[in-house]
This record gives C-alpha cells, structure tokens and sequence, in this order.
C-alpha cells in the first residue's frame, strides 16, 4: 500500500506551475542566500544586531540543505525565505528590546515544566491542557511569533498580532487540507520550543517541514546549549511584562539534548511521554508528509518513513543515556503513557501535579475541563494512516524499539492497526 500524494488545491498546483515556468526564463525567484536574507531583515527593521554571530553557522547549513536536497518547488521556496527572514527580524527586534530594556536579564525562569517525547505520543494534548491553569505561562503561538513588544499582563497590543498569526494558519490550511486533522494549529494555542530555537537555527523543526538530511546531521552532531541559551533569554523577553508562577514547555525535540536541557534549567521538571513508537511513527511520517508536501513535488512517503524512524531512533536511545546519568536527579523526572492521557487526561494532570508538589486548583481543573468539551478529538476530521504506507515493516520497527518499549513498560500491540 501507498500513502497517497498530498493533496494541493488548484490554485497551488496553477502557482507552481507559473513559478517553475519563470525558473525555466532564467530568473531568480526567491533565492536562498545568507547575505540576501540578512540585509533584507536588516532593511525591514532599520536595526543590525543580531546579537552575536553564533547563529550564522546554522543558518549556512539549513541554506546549503534547503538549496541542494530539498528539492523545493516555487511555493517551497516562498515559504522557505518566508520563515528565515522572519526568524531574522524576531533576533533583530528581540535583541534590541533587550538592550533598551536591560532589566530583562535580571527576569528568573524558576522551575519550568516541560515536556518531551517521541512526535505523537500526548505531547500537545498535554501541552495545550497545562496551558489552561491560570498559574501557567505557556508561550502562544502569536507571541513567538510577534514577541515585539513583550506581551502585557492586560492584553493591550495584542489583537492586531493574534489576528495575523490566525490568518497565517488559515492560509496553511487552504494550501495543506486535511492538516488540522493531523496537528491542530491556533494563535492562541501554546507553541512548541523548536519555533523558538530555530531563530537560532538549531531546530529538528526544519527537517520535519523540509527535507533537508544534511542540516539535520550537522545539528545531531552540536551541542545544543547555545540554542537553549537563546531559548532562556526568549523566555525572560516574553515574561518581562506578563509573568506566571510557572512556565510549560514543550518540543519532542528536547529528547536528544536532555543533558543540555539540565545544564541550562537545572532544576527543569520534565514530564516524559511514552507511545508504542510503532504506532507513533506512521503518524509522524504522515505530519511530515503532509508537511514537505507544502513546499516540495518531491515527496516519497517510503523515504520520509524510513528516514524519521532512523531519526527518532537516534534521538531516543541519546534520551535514555540522558536519563541513566540523571538517576540522582529521578525526581525531576515524571514518565506518562499516551494512552493514559487518551483515556484519562485530567487524572494524569493530577498526578504530574502530585508529583512536582503544584497545587491542582478547581479553576485550572474546570478550564481544563472546559477546553476538553470545546476541543474533541477528531473534530477536524479522521487521520489515517498506517506502517505500510511508509514502508515500514512491524517486525522490523518491534525489534527496532524493544529495547526502549521494555524499559517503560510500553502497552504494545501485536498489530497496531491503521490510525
């Protein structure tokens, strides 16, 4: 069986058309060069410090994958320059905030709770239930990606910023129908880390849009602590005019940087979320699919599969060397089975809390009960998918993860069927 072509309205299909005919003319249509970004972000913001060079590497890297693998149509290459420049501006205004505002350093980030686990296991559930708790602070989806100026405790300058990330996802939709059934995106929703670090250009975030294996093995191969620095000073930036009594994070792609993670928030609580990876895995591959099929005609579903089992894999066996040398530190460790979250969320919210002793108070119950009812699942309709579609083999991929399945005692099933 194989997983059908992503499927693109009429009018995508009709601009790439359009975009490759004027390629085939000899003309330039959205390169994707370093200096051309830099000035054009420079230009847009009047401002030039982008706060050290570190990030310029990265950015080399993503660029030289994204020009010579990624095999980006004209839509690709619009999104693509799209998101680096906007990466851009946000280290240009965020960095000159800072300076005008130097109190912003002296902002604690004390305790921050964050989750991780393998792509499609709970993560977001969890994640968007947290949020929920007046005592949290999560960062939305608008603030990461407007986060000039800070945003306030009273709302004041928000709307016009909510209602242009709301737009952004709309148009994701119109060119990517069906994705919300896979991933639910909002302005008001809370936002993943890997937005956050890939404006310092370290972030799996890019592979999973792009196809782009030589980035990805140059950034497997880092020390992601100059990217969690970033991440940290992001975090004192959006919280220097609304605070919380805690912050909750989240990125599945923290799993291969946990020992980084604790040396830059060492007394992170991190909540771990288990999966059946076999059943994990044909989920993700689809999101990814669907993801690449934006910005690529290039897209083989058996690839895909194949090259984010390998990637996950790795990620998750440097998880578990993490943890075995964080066995003094198990207490700022709490693990949680996905379908525990499915059937009972709230109850697992109650034991995360009893375990970090955070109080579980009846307003943040009844608004998380509040988002469940508003929110059910499938409500934008059903993900399918399955193994086969990915070329992937049950046998192989059991085998692949047994070792990590046992360890946490993972409920697995002989065949886990089609999603």
């Amino acid at each position: 069986m194989t997983a059908p072509a992503p499927h693109r309205p009429l009018s995508v299909r009709a601009i790439n058309r359009a975009g490759a005919g004027l390629r085939r003319l000899g003309l330039p249509l959205f390169p994707l060069r370093e200096e051309l970004l830099l000035r054009t972000a420079r230009k847009a913001t009047g401002l030039e410090d982008f706060g050290g060079e570190g990030f310029r590497e990265g950015l080399r890297r993503l660029l030289e994958s994204l020009n010579g693998e990624a095999r980006l149509n004209f839509l690709g290459r619009v999104a693509a320059t799209a998101q680096l420049r906007d990466n851009l501006i946000t280290r240009l205004r965020v960095r000159d905030h800072r300076k005008r505002h130097p109190g912003v350093a002296e902002q604690e980030i004390r305790k921050p709770l964050f989750i991780l686990g393998l792509p499609r296991t709970g993560t977001t559930v969890l994640f968007n239930l947290l949020a929920q708790d007046p005592g949290t602070r999560a960062p939305l989806s608008w603030e990461v990606q407007y986060p000039c100026p800070p945003p306030r405790a009273d709302g004041s300058g928000a709307d016009s910023r909510i209602e242009k990330t709301q737009q952004q996802f709309a148009n994701l939709s119109r060119v990517a129908p069906g994705l919300e059934a896979i991933h639910e995106f909002g302005a008001e929703l809370p936002q993943e880390c890997v937005a956050i670090t890939g404006h310092e250009f370290m972030s799996v975030q890019f592979h999973i849009l792009f196809n782009v294996p030589g980035y990805q093995e140059w950034l497997d191969r880092q020390r992601f602590v100059p990217a969690l620095q970033y991440h940290r000073r992001f975090l004192q930036h959006l919280q220097s005019e609304r605070s919380g009594e805690r912050w909750v994070l989240k990125s599945p792609g923290h799993l291969a940087v946990l020992a980084d993670l604790l040396e830059v928030y060492p007394d992170a609580r991190i909540v771990h979320t288990h999966r059946d990876p076999v059943a994990a895995m044909p989920s993700l591959a689809s999101l990814s699919c669907s993801l690449r099929g934006i910005g690529s005609d290039a897209v083989d579903p058996r690839f895909v599969g194949r090259q984010q089992v390998e990637l996950w894999e790795a990620h998750l066996r440097r998880a578990m060397r993490a943890r075995d040398r964080s066995r003094d530190r198990a207490q700022q460790f709490f693990d949680v089975q996905c379908e525990d979250v499915a059937r009972s969320p709230i109850e697992v919210i109650e034991r995360i809390y009893a375990h970090f002793d955070i109080p579980f108070r009846d307003e943040a119950r009844e608004r998380m009960r509040a988002f469940l009812a508003a929110n059910p699942r499938g409500q934008h309709g059903p993900h399918r998918y399955c193994l086969e579609d990915f070329g992937l083999d049950h046998a192989t991929e059991r085998a692949r993860f047994a070792d990590y399945c046992e360890r946490f005692e993972i409920p697995t099933r002989a065949d886990p069927g089609r999603g």
